[in-house]
């Protein structure tokens, strides 16, 4: 309905003179003057060009943060900056109490450095020396390959494993020592089994399972017999005839690698084995040793992967005794990566985190394995204990409490009291505490606001900011808006989070394609609150496109007590909450015939699960290195959600791409390395068998040689058929010349 004009003025305004007139003159003639101003400052504002977006060209519009090389003591840092825009980068030298800042001297750059005056190296296939300024010095030369060289703590010693057994070199006396003799294709000594490194030991340790004590009397090692894991062919097309690999892969179900724990001397002699039987069903996590080096604490958890143990193993004879024990009723994860315990050091206590509660939580123990008190207590997200201030009994952690999308800085006391959050405003800050804990430095932003840098004190007081990425330009370009929304789910639970960049000037009542992307792995969120200048989002954004990413209820915003939801279903309640997402984006500008969603891995098994379980809701799809059917998967990731084939068949066969085929019908496009070691080509080569019994149309594209993942002209390839599939099918033109990689 329209609005009644009053007769004889504009809408609203009641006229009583001329005065009256002439007054209601003037101030429409400045409003429109204001309007005109106003569109025509924003008319004015730059558009990004093809160079700014896709090939990183210099613009103003972001500028680096000043780089924190790191602290010198509790009240000086270091800082790499430029003096001003003309200058090249100097380091300078920041008094916190007085703000003062002086170029810093090579010697104290040198005091400073974090980088060991002792460093041991691999090159080629053998080991050097860097011992100060002395020249290199060799320290192996044969045929065999020396690998993962590792110091001790007083650097006296460089432990490696060469043809699987564990070595040592006395570095004074220039003397090799061999500790293990029985290494061969399947005893592993020092060295971690494929799966161990996959998901327990990490990606990081590069395959090395052997650990310095600290007062570098000790090494603690597995010895691993991969002999009982039942073998993956992998072929490739090297050669004229192929080659093939073999990879002792144990997939859901399968026999699991045997593993015994081991203690020994640098110099060699007898090794102590912890008193573990090696063919019992089980799992050994990272081991930690405590601070004095008079024991090593052992990470012991069943096959079902619900009840851990942490062990104190006795250095002379191997015994054990229970410190902690866990049992959930879900799972546990063990790939803690060094994060699960901090000891103290009074030599008395330390601190466990664990999820037992539904969230992630700090605890207080005595050495003996008796909890003293909850440090921390809530339904929030504790990431990592950054210091522990023993003098003052204080704990300074990094945690999502109020916020699931934000990390913020913490203190509390030891006894759990006096909890205070030490960051500021809407943002979500990365910190770097002094050595002492009385200042940080923080490196904050939020969706859209750009990274800003403060010293701050341990009271949460801003000392001085130090920088910002915002650009002098940032404001002069039109940006397209990216925002956080929150979603609620289906029942009502939960509020699920996205990060939304619309395109360019929308317009009201359009209908816009949507490219979603995911990976949606258990306890793996990717929608956080923080700034990112993505150019390549820009162009998508001009283009016309909705871009989108997502977190489910168990993506870890919502705790353990949300992951749980993924406990033998993986696929459901992901897919559930995702779809009531695309709902929200239909209501709000999204085509719902043109959403598309991406991923690689977990996020590859996602998309092909919503082309074909929820295909009413998602047309098209990117699926890369894809898990189909979680058999197919290896057994500690698999079983830890899903249990095993053989005690959860009907959580096997629900969450099964391969089940639901028959009710694909939008456009999907299947792209694996053919060396994949980690998901198997057999996973998306049964998707395509399914596919093609079925007279469905699909995409496919191989990489040969492709691993979980690819690099070179082939990642060009791939991230060229890839927009090439979003041009023809979302925004219904050919790709643009440029977007050529």
């Amino acid at each position: 309905m329209r609005k009644k004009l009053p007769a004889d003025g504009l809408p609203g305004i009641q006229i009583h003179s001329r005065h009256s007139i002439q007054s209601v003159m003037l101030k429409a003639l400045i409003v429109l003057a204001l309007t005109n101003m106003s569109l025509d400052g924003r008319a004015q504002k730059k558009n990004l060009s093809d160079d700014q977006m896709l090939k990183g060209k210099p613009s103003d519009i972001t500028q680096p943060l000043p780089t924190v090389l790191g602290w010198v003591d509790d009240s000086h840092f270091l800082l790499n900056r430029k003096a001003n825009a003309d200058s090249g980068i100097k380091t300078y030298l920041v008094d916190c109490n007085t703000g003062k800042e002086t170029i810093s001297t090579p010697d104290l750059l040198k005091k400073s450095a974090t980088i060991p005056n002792r460093a041991v190296y691999a090159k080629g296939d053998d080991l050097y020396l860097k011992d100060g300024d002395k020249p290199e010095e060799r320290l192996t030369n044969d045929s065999a390959r020396e690998i993962n060289p590792t110091l001790s703590p007083d650097m006296n010693y460089v432990a490696f494993t060469r043809d699987n057994n564990l070595y040592t070199i006395d570095l004074t006396a220039k003397k090799a020592h061999q500790l293990t003799t029985d290494g061969s294709d399947v005893i592993l000594n020092g060295y971690a089994s494929w799966v161990y490194t996959e998901e327990i030991l990490g990606r990081r340790s590069h395959y090395r399972s052997f650990w310095w004590s600290p007062d570098s009397r000790h090494l603690a090692f597995f010895r691993t017999d991969d002999s009982v894991v039942p073998i993956f062919n992998i072929t490739n097309e090297v050669g004229q005839h192929g080659a093939l690999e073999k990879e002792r892969y144990p997939e859901a179900g399968d026999p699991n690698p045997e593993v015994k724990v081991g203690i020994v001397a640098p110099d060699g002699g007898t090794v102590t084995w912890s008193d573990f039987n090696e063919h019992e069903d089980q799992y050994f996590g990272l081991p930690y040793w405590r601070p004095d080096g008079q024991a090593l604490w052992v990470q012991w958890m069943n096959r079902d992967q619900n009840n851990l143990i942490i062990y104190e193993v006795n250095l002379q004879n191997g015994t054990r005794k229970i410190i902690y024990s866990e049992k959930q009723k879900t799972w546990i994860d063990l790939d803690d990566e060094g994060n699960r315990i901090d000891f103290l050091k009074d030599g008395k206590r330390f601190i466990i985190t664990s999820d037992q509660s539904g969230w992630k939580m700090l605890y207080l123990y005595d050495l003996t394995g008796k909890l003293l008190n909850p440090i921390t207590n809530g339904k929030y997200t504790v990431t990592s204990v950054n210091f522990v201030d023993e003098k003052n009994q204080v704990v300074y952690f990094t945690c999502r409490k109020d916020n699931s999308a934000r990390f913020d800085f913490y203190k509390v006391k030891l006894n759990g009291t006096g909890l205070q959050r030490l960051t500021f405003g809407d943002y979500s800050h990365q910190c770097d505490l002094s050595t002492l804990g009385s200042y940080f430095i923080t490196t904050y932003s939020n969706v859209s606001e750009p990274q800003r840098m403060a010293l701050v004190d341990n009271k949460g007081k801003i000392i001085r900011e130090l920088g910002s990425s915002k650009g002098p330009e940032f404001d002069a370009y039109n940006i397209a808006k990216t925002e956080m929304e929150r979603v609620k789910s289906e029942d009502g639970l939960y509020e699920l989070p996205m990060k939304i960049t619309w395109p360019l000037n929308m317009e009201a009542g359009k209908k816009y394609p949507v490219l979603i992307n995911i990976y949606g792995g258990p306890n793996a969120g990717t929608v956080y609150d923080n700034f990112a200048f993505n150019g390549q989002q820009q162009w998508w954004a001009k283009e016309g496109l909705i871009v989108v990413s997502m977190d489910h209820r168990a993506s870890g915003h919502f705790g353990k007590e949300g992951v749980n939801y993924m406990y033998r279903n993986l696929g459901y309640w992901e897919m559930k909450d995702w779809i009531q997402c695309v709902k929200w984006l239909i209501d709000h500008g999204a085509d719902k015939e043109k959403i598309c969603i991406s991923g690689f891995s977990y996020g590859g098994y996602m998309t092909c699960y919503a082309l074909t379980y929820g295909a009413d809701y998602f047309k098209y799809g990117l699926a890369g290195g894809s898990v189909v059917d979680w058999s197919l998967y290896d057994s500690h990731y698999t079983e830890r959600y899903m249990d095993t084939p053989k005690d959860n068949p009907e959580g096997y066969k629900s969450s099964s791409v391969l089940n639901y085929v028959d009710k694909y019908k939008g456009l999907l496009r299947i792209y694996h390395g053919t060396s994949d070691d980690n998901v198997h080509l057999q996973n998306s080569l049964q998707l395509i068998k399914k596919l093609e019994e079925a007279k469905k149309h699909f995409e496919f594209m191989l990489y040969p040689g492709g691993k979980h993942g690819w690099g070179g002209n082939q990642s060009f390839h791939s991230t060229n058929e890839n927009n090439l599939f979003i041009y023809k099918n979302l925004l219904g033109r050919d790709m643009p010349a440029i977007m050529w990689r």
